[in-house]
């Protein structure tokens, strides 16, 4: 008797044992977050469960349009959440340039009332595992958390609780007006967008240990506009405590660029109040009864601003100040991302244009991007729009935050995903990048080969290293050293992936030295 007591309680022991190791959503697939309760779906392995359109913040909609986000209503029940919301209002997406449609949001729906994010974890309630929080790009004025590309399950495979979130773009994302500015608690107007990422943040550090992640260890990571929303969000003194870590790929705000560096109040209001001349709107409240689509036709938005409250200086005066949110980095920019700028220029235009922009400082310009004939001429201004655009904004972060003392990898990606037809010409194109990252090429129709399978794999693997502990560097990985301003060392993503001294770093010094 005694016996069948002791095997009793070890039974009921055992089965204690394996239902607190058990999936959270799996035990009755229903996971309760500050708002209210909900269920997902799984996968097809059945290891990882999917949340997707989450409410964190209410529909900006109405007389929430141009309003910092504000809490959702909670619900009663249980709020299904299985399938994407809609993205921000935008123009209808199609395909164009390098950027075939898997890189696009799906056509439908799309809506003002976006406020939404989505969860991948393979993680137990018990367990805290590495968060990462995906911001997307779009230059501001488009985009979405529902790409393909920007699927969750192959980071949560390696044990990552990965979440993507949705914000405002365009008009309805970065609009100032002093109408707006006076009605504001912060005496501000214009950051919207960035303040959706920021209640996104708040909804993940309230409740990702629902889901299995650990909210004291949350890396934000982004590319393009994204890239440029983290580095945003690193300046920002209303981030402190939400992430610790950052990837940032392709964009940052460094240099007086305009493309680049966020405007400040007074201009955006100025902006704003000629649209809403254009609109015969005498006040917000009328601006704010004006059908979206009518806005999304005539107006158009600022992107980040120098607001006084998200953002109270320029990133790169609270940079020099070390005023920043400190955090370990991981950024880089690609090899082909010139294929962004305008019309190309002969050798004799291009020069003349040099001469007259640098004066004395041209003949030192053509040491690096030279113009000897048309065709020299043709690839010196694509490495040149590359270069302002991208490469010497991430390229100053991770010298300002190395000479900072703080934790830095650089990484440039200079392989060509296969393509065919027009594709072919693009080469490592902006945002080529991402789905090896991610580990999504399975998302992107092209005739890959082994070689980019392999590369994806270590790239997600690199990635989701730095996301549990700050260092990419793992078993069976070549070394990733540290970046740091003497050695001025990146990892080079290609065929081949090794450490490398960065070949044009002088010529971005040079461009740094002339335009700051």
């Amino acid at each position: 008797m005694a016996i069948l007591k002791r095997e009793m309680v070890l039974s009921f022991l055992l089965l204690v044992a394996v239902a607190s190791f058990i999936p959270a959503p799996e035990k009755d697939g229903i996971i309760k977050t500050t708002d209210g309760l909900v269920s997902g779906t799984v996968n097809s392995d059945g290891d990882i469960h999917v949340f997707k359109g989450i409410p964190f913040a209410a529909p900006p909609v109405g007389n929430l349009r141009w309003k910092a986000p504000q809490p959702v209503t909670p619900w009663t029940g249980v709020k299904k959440c299985d399938v994407f919301s809609a993205s921000p209002i935008q123009n209808k997406p199609a395909a164009f340039s390098m950027w075939s449609e898997e890189f696009l949001i799906p056509k439908e729906p799309i809506s003002e009332d976006c406020l939404y994010l989505n969860v991948w974890t393979g993680s137990t309630s018990k367990e805290k595992r590495p968060v990462l929080v995906w911001i997307y790009g779009g230059g501001f004025s488009s985009g979405g958390s529902a790409v393909p590309i920007y699927d969750g399950e192959a980071m949560a495979k390696k044990g990552i609780v990965f979440v993507s979130i949705n914000y405002r773009v365009g008009v309805f994302g970065f609009f100032a007006h002093p109408e707006l500015t006076k009605e504001s608690d912060h005496q501000s107007s214009g950051n919207y967008g960035l303040m959706d990422q920021l209640a996104a943040l708040t909804w993940v550090k309230k409740n990702i240990a629902a889901f299995g992640g650990d909210p004291g260890n949350v890396t934000i990571a982004g590319q393009s506009a994204g890239s440029m929303s983290v580095n945003c969000l690193v300046a920002s003194p209303l981030a402190g405590g939400l992430f610790k870590r950052a990837i940032a790929e392709s964009g940052a705000s460094f240099i007086g660029n305009r493309r680049n560096r966020p405007g400040n109040l007074g201009a955006a209001e100025q902006q704003g109040a000629k649209t809403a001349q254009a609109f015969n709107a005498s006040s917000i409240a009328q601006l704010r009864s004006v059908p979206a689509d009518e806005l999304l036709k005539k107006a158009q938005g600022t992107g980040p601003i120098v607001d006084g409250y998200v953002l109270p200086e320029s990133i790169a005066d609270i940079f020099a100040a070390g005023k920043q949110n400190k955090v370990d980095l991981l950024t880089g920019w690609n090899q082909d991302e010139g294929l962004l700028s305008g019309p190309m220029k002969n050798a004799e235009d291009f020069k003349k244009g040099i001469e007259q922009q640098y004066g004395e400082a041209a003949s030192t310009f053509f040491q690096f991007y030279p113009a000897g004939n048309d065709a020299e001429a043709a690839a010196s201004q694509l490495n040149l729009s590359r270069d302002m655009i991208f490469g010497i904004q991430n390229y100053t972060w991770a010298n300002v935050q190395s000479k900072q003392q703080s934790k830095v990898y650089l990484y440039r990606f200079t392989h060509k995903p296969p393509a065919t037809g027009e594709y072919v010409k693009y080469g490592a194109f902006h945002t080529g990048e991402v789905p090896y990252a991610y580990d999504n090429l399975k998302f992107v129709n092209r005739p890959w080969q082994a070689v980019d399978h392999q590369l994806a794999d270590i790239m997600s693997t690199y990635w989701a290293n730095f996301v549990k502990t700050g260092d990419p560097n793992g078993k069976g990985l070549a070394e990733w050293p540290a970046y740091n301003t003497a050695s001025k060392k990146a990892m080079i993503f290609s065929e081949k992936i090794k450490a490398a001294v960065l070949t044009d770093s002088q010529a971005l010094d040079f461009l740094y030295s002339i335009q700051k």
